[in-house]
Order: structure tokens, then sequence, then C-alpha cells
């Protein structure tokens, strides 16, 4: 049954050959950074927060606002480029959009699951609908075009 999950899942997600490098700050795997903040996910956060994929064979996130996830990992370069990115989106899209972090290094599982194989792996969630992924650094204009179509939320 897992494998099935695991199957499916793979499937949502775009793959593409990306050279990775470096990292973002780290911190407590299931806290806020600040009210409203990015949330920082483990395994059991993740499951709560985005999608109990050990519970349910198709996708269904869990959230109330669209989100971006972003996969990443401290020595990763331009994840460290993309983390003060994301920041600052989160803070200007505040309310609009969550964004969710998962250090790979941390969550292995995770990372495996979900089929990451470049970092960063950002992950556009709707409410509604599947998740359609990018790989590797993306300036905050391409973000925010992603974040106008696929996610349907405009920057007020």
């Amino acid at each position: 049954m897992k494998a099935l999950i695991i199957t499916g899942l793979l499937s949502v997600f775009i793959f593409a050959s990306v050279s990775c490098s470096n990292k973002a700050e780290a911190k407590s795997a299931d806290a806020k950074t600040e009210e409203g903040g990015v949330i920082y996910l483990n395994k059991d956060t993740f499951k709560k927060e985005v999608f109990d994929y050990e519970a349910n064979k198709e996708w269904k996130y869990n959230g109330k606002v669209p989100a971006i996830l972003d996969f990443y990992a401290d020595w990763c370069g331009p994840c460290r480029q993309l983390a003060p990115v994301l920041d600052k989106m989160q803070k200007e899209y505040k309310g609009k959009i969550q964004v969710f972090k998962v250090d790979t290094e941390k969550e292995k599982e995770l990372a495996g699951i979900f089929g990451i194989r470049s970092l960063p792996t950002i992950v556009f969630i709707p409410v509604d609908g599947e998740p359609q992924a990018a790989m590797g650094f993306r300036p905050q204009a391409d973000l925010e075009k992603m974040v106008k179509e696929i996610l349907k939320v405009e920057k007020e």
C-alpha cells in the first residue's frame, strides 16, 4: 500500500535535473519562525500541515491557503539564495499563501517519498488541485508568476 501511495505521489511531481548545493537557515523542525512566518516541517508536522501520505492514497492538501513547499539542504548554495526570497514572499503574501520548508538532510524519508533529486525543489500546492514542482533557484519575479498562475493568488 505504501508503494502505491509513493508511486501515486511521484506522478504528481515534475522532475528535472538541476545541480544543487547549499542551505537555508536551520530552524526548529516544527515551529514557525514568527507569527505568520515560514514553517519548518518534520515528518509528523508534514503529515498534519500538508499531506498525510500514510493515511491517504490520493493527494489531499490539508492546508487552508495555497502553499509553497521548499525542499532544501544546508549545503545547497541555490537553497541559501532562495531562503530570503521565500521569507520575503511569506511576508508580502501574508495570509494568502503559506511557505513550508523541509530539510532533506534531516527528513530523508520525506525527500525519498517525494523523489527529491534536485535542490532546491519548490512545490506549488493549490488548495484544490494537484501540486506542481520546479527545480533550482528561481528569482522572486518568476516565483510570483507561478504563485499567480498555479496558486491563483494575486499580490496586493
